[in-house]
């Protein structure tokens, strides 16, 4: 998973543990482990939710300042099905982390 560089400390940190995807199918599976930066993102779930349900709480859980900057993000592509996704940040092995 590629986040924008701006969300990136908030991932490391563990403040950000769940990312708003607005793909055409999902492009990460749980259990998944996907490199960023010097650690690894660990997906512990995805599920598909409408629209509506991307709130201004879930904005900012997912580093956005409200609804409308985290969806100038969200869409990758053509894709219209939208996906909120669960993750951890796993440091480095001998790293710190959360």
């Amino acid at each position: 998973m590629i986040f924008t560089r701006r969300l990136r400390e908030g991932v490391r940190e563990g403040r950000i543990t769940c990312s708003v995807r607005i793909w055409q199918r999902p492009h990460v599976k749980v259990g998944g482990i996907y490199p960023m930066e010097e650690g690894h993102i660990v997906v512990e779930s995805i599920r598909r939710i409408a629209i509506e349900d991307v709130t201004g709480e879930l904005a900012r859980r997912s580093g956005f300042l409200g609804v409308v900057d985290l969806l100038k993000v969200a869409k990758h592509g053509p894709g219209t099905n939208v996906y909120l996704i669960e993750f951890h940040y796993l440091p480095p092995e001998g790293g710190s982390g959360c």
